[in-house]
C-alpha cells in the first residue's frame, strides 16, 4: 500500500462537481454560472413560483367562487355515535370533554350534534349546535340540552 492506492471509504465521499477550480476542470470561467445577468451575480436568489420573467402558474389559473373568512367550520357528531358511546362507558351525560377523552373532537373544534340515527338513552348533552331533529330525539329519549 502506497499513497497512489488510497481511496475514501465506500459511502464517505459524495461525487460533488467542484465549480470555480480553474479552466483545466472544464468548470471554471463562470463557473457554470452563465454570462452577465442577476443569476450569475453573487447573492441571488428567486421568489418561490418565480418562472423567469413568464406569468407564474399560480396568477395564469382562473381563480373561482369565493371563500368566506368568517364560516364558523363545526364537527358532527351523530345521535348513533352518542347511543354507542353510551351503550359502550355507559354515560349519562356527553360535553365536550367526554368526546374529546373519546377522539371525536380536538382542542379548538365546535361540536354540532347531527341526527342521523337513533338514541335510546336518557342523556344530558352538551355541544356548541344542534339540528332540529337532533333536538327532538334527544328530549324525546327523556335527555336535556345545553348550548355552548
Amino acid at each position: 500500500m502506497n499513497l497512489s492506492n488510497l481511496k475514501p471509504a465506500e459511502g464517505s465521499t459524495k461525487n460533488k462537481k467542484r465549480i470555480g477550480r480553474g479552466t483545466g476542470s472544464g468548470r471554471g470561467g463562470t463557473s457554470t454560472r452563465g454570462h452577465k445577468g442577476a443569476g450569475s451575480r453573487s447573492g441571488t436568489s428567486s421568489k418561490v413560483g418565480f418562472e423567469g420573467g413568464q406569468m407564474p402558474l399560480q396568477r395564469r389559473v382562473p381563480k373561482v367562487g369565493f371563500k368566506n373568512p368568517n364560516r364558523v367550520e363545526y364537527v358532527g357528531v351523530n345521535l348513533d355515535v352518542l347511543q354507542a358511546l353510551t351503550e359502550k362507558y355507559s354515560l349519562e351525560a356527553v360535553d365536550f370533554a367526554t368526546l374529546k377523552e373519546h377522539g371525536l373532537a380536538s382542542r379548538n373544534d365546535l361540536i354540532k350534534i347531527l341526527g342521523r340515527g337513533e338514541l335510546k338513552a336518557k342523556l344530558n348533552v352538551t355541544a356548541h349546535a344542534f339540528t332540529a331533529t337532533a333536538q327532538k330525539a334527544i328530549e324525546a329519549a327523556g335527555g336535556t340540552i345545553v348550548k355552548l
